[in-house]
């Protein structure tokens, strides 16, 4: 037949006595041509229990967030007509309008399968609460664009802007070369802004004179400004690039917005960061993200002065890095599509969707990230979230367990590697083998998190390897399995980072572990009183997929609560923490967790203005944020 032209609207509406509510969904034939015994499938955040009550449609099957209905027997949909159902049974009531259908496609009586457009989830019953304003225009007692703002800063605001600031004779060549990755940097974030900087001097330019000292704190600088020149004083490399990507900040935003900024004519700025972990985390996983869009991701944070990029590689749905040692992963553990071992997740439809990494391409990231101070910290989600792992590899499975016997949060069946089979721990020997040789970083994160409680209990290995070491349960067994990878990667120069759920079961040594909070803020505190040094990045401040406003029409996970940009930028991580344990809290951390983020528009409306705020936090001093000061200064940031 011609290609078909469909669309699905769907609906949320509360039931009395039935907290999860329910669905109506409509399927609207906008093709030439009359469909008959055919199949929907849509993906959707908000998913329905094992038995779901359907009116007018029957439900067949559900992976995680992959649901399949079929219509009454002999209903047929005719060119503009449509097909209307119900379903009950939700796990959790929707709240906003992208907690229902994410994508969708029809599969016909022929087998083939075809593109449903999908709208808004719509809200029944109740008023749906248009999206507010997040920011406030803001106000600046100093016209001074910096973000984040600095330790210190007494500036005089000066009348004019030099057209370019240039190297003072005598410069070091690691001092043009700094000069020329800050102009780069801002050539890509900035593309038709006029240039910070020239290497050769300029009319109506400013001289910049560099001083290397010792005594300059790590990754701080010192800025003296003065009618004639600019002196930048540093004592390593990251603070020469810091020192420089400030000048281009105030450069930038005193000729954008010459009415609000100004550059300084005197004064001075003495900056030095207030944690040594300033990073973000971006999830690959469940969205593919390709190499130019990691690296435009990192020239963002590299703009915010942030240091460490949490690159979340493996998950449930797919293996996105390149194991020569088992090239199943990036072919059978990438590809999820109607067809494929992998059934299509949040945003797929009826197109095959894959993607991966190869290790040149992480070796570019990697070196990519170097160049701009930045670390880049790998991380491979074990021992669960691995069904895309499990589905490339499936001699990693116990046989004997039932095929269903547990499901994760997110409703994946049986997705945890098993500490009783030997040959996990010589796949992963082999995927770390590989993963040193690429990142140069010291940790390496292996995930950690989200076990659930039953996982391994129908395993009749695991029940002999529990039976044989005197281990109990499930969080015994994973205690048990993280203590021989952090072994593993001990053998191999490495230390262990993981998510908080680490340390149960009675965890993994502390010494040279690090742990990120993200459950809930109490829990970096737990974890520094077990000795374990922490990143906080809770949910609840600083996971960028969190809704930001409780309006019905405000996009959004939310989990977690809402997060306001406002809470997200006064959160004070360290605010429960005693003395004796603040040097355990390393710094903090964004999340950004990507199975919402369907287009580079909805990426921009989560994550900014927040991404900047948590750079704020991770370097500003407490008594130095200002609100209002953030809010209008940070329009100026550069988009995804």
């Amino acid at each position: 037949m011609a290609t078909a032209q469909f669309r699905l609207e769907n609906a949320w509406h509360p039931i009395a006595r039935d907290e999860g509510g329910g669905f109506v969904v409509t399927l609207v034939n906008l093709s030439a041509e009359t469909i008959a015994d055919f199949k929907l499938a849509y993906t959707s955040l908000t998913r329905v229990g094992d038995a779901p009550a359907c009116g007018n449609a029957a439900f067949l099957r559900r992976n995680a967030n992959f649901h399949q209905y079929a219509p009454p027997a002999g209903l047929s949909l005719a060119p503009g007509r449509s097909w209307r159902f119900t379903v009950e049974g939700l796990l959790r009531p929707a709240r906003h309008r992208t907690d229902g259908a994410k994508s969708a496609y029809l599969t016909l009586a022929d087998g083939s399968h075809h593109a449903v457009e999908v709208g808004d989830l719509m809200l029944e019953g109740r008023h749906s609460e248009p999206a507010p304003q997040l920011l406030p225009e803001g106000e600046v007692r100093e016209p001074f664009s910096i973000l984040p703002w600095p330790a210190k800063a007494s500036l005089t605001a000066g009348d004019t802007i030099p057209v370019a600031l240039h190297p003072a004779a005598g410069a070091t060549l690691d001092e043009l070369r700094a000069i020329d990755t800050v102009l780069s940097l801002f050539q890509r974030l900035y593309s038709v802004a006029h240039v910070p900087f020239a290497l050769a001097p300029v009319h109506e330019g400013r001289v910049l004179r560099f001083a290397r000292q010792d005594g300059v704190a790590p990754s701080g600088y010192e800025l003296t400004f003065a009618a004639d020149a600019v002196k930048l004083r540093y004592g390593d490399a990251a603070g020469l690039q810091y020192g420089l990507t400030v000048l281009a900040q105030l450069l930038h935003g005193a000729r954008t917005k010459p009415d609000t900024f100004r550059f300084p004519a005197s004064g001075m700025i003495l900056d030095a960061p207030r944690y040594g972990w300033r990073g973000c985390h971006l999830d690959v996983s469940r969205q593919f993200y390709p190499v130019a869009d990691v690296k435009r991701l990192i020239d963002i944070l590299a703009w915010f002065r942030m240091n460490t990029f949490h690159w979340h590689l493996t998950d449930d749905e797919a293996w996105r890095l390149e194991i020569k040692a088992f090239p199943e992963l990036t072919t059978v553990g990438v590809l999820r599509g109607p067809d494929e071992p992998l059934l299509p997740q949040l945003g797929n439809g009826a197109e095959p969707v894959g993607g991966f990494y190869t290790q040149e391409q992480a070796r570019e990231v990697v070196a990519h990230a170097a160049a701009l101070a930045i670390e880049v910290v790998p991380e491979i989600d074990i021992p669960g979230h691995s069904t895309a792992a499990l589905a490339a590899l499936p001699d990693l499975i116990d046989g004997q367990e039932a095929p269903d016997s547990y499901r994760s949060v997110q409703g994946y069946p049986n997705n945890a590697l098993n500490p009783a089979i030997e040959r996990t721990y010589e796949f992963l020997g082999k995927v770390f083998d590989e993963m040193v040789a690429i990142f140069p970083s010291k940790l390496i994160h292996i995930g950690g998190d989200e076990v659930a409680a039953n996982t391994w209990m129908a395993s009749p290995l695991a029940r002999s390897l529990m039976e044989r070491e005197g281990i109990e349960g499930t969080f015994g067994l994973q205690s048990y399995f993280m203590k021989r990878i952090q072994g593993m990667l001990a053998d191999r120069g490495r230390s262990l980072a993981g998510w908080d759920e680490v340390s149960h079961g009675g965890g993994v040594d502390p010494a040279g572990t690090l742990l990120m909070a993200w459950q809930k803020p109490e829990v970096g505190l737990e974890l520094a009183k077990q000795g374990y040094d922490v990143v906080m990045t809770p949910g609840q401040a600083y996971y960028l997929d969190m809704v930001q406003a409780s309006e019905w029409q405000e996009p959004g996970a939310s989990w977690a609560g809402t997060v306001p940009p406002h809470h997200t930028y006064t959160y004070e991580a360290v605010g429960e923490f005693p003395e004796a344990l603040k040097p355990r809290m390393r710094g903090v951390q964004a999340c950004i967790w990507s199975e919402h983020f369907l287009n580079r528009d909805y990426f921009n409306h989560l994550v900014f203005p927040r991404l900047p705020a948590v750079a704020e936090a991770a370097w500003t001093p407490a008594e130095g944020k200002d609100w209002l000061r953030f809010a209008a200064i940070v329009r100026l940031s550069p988009r995804y």
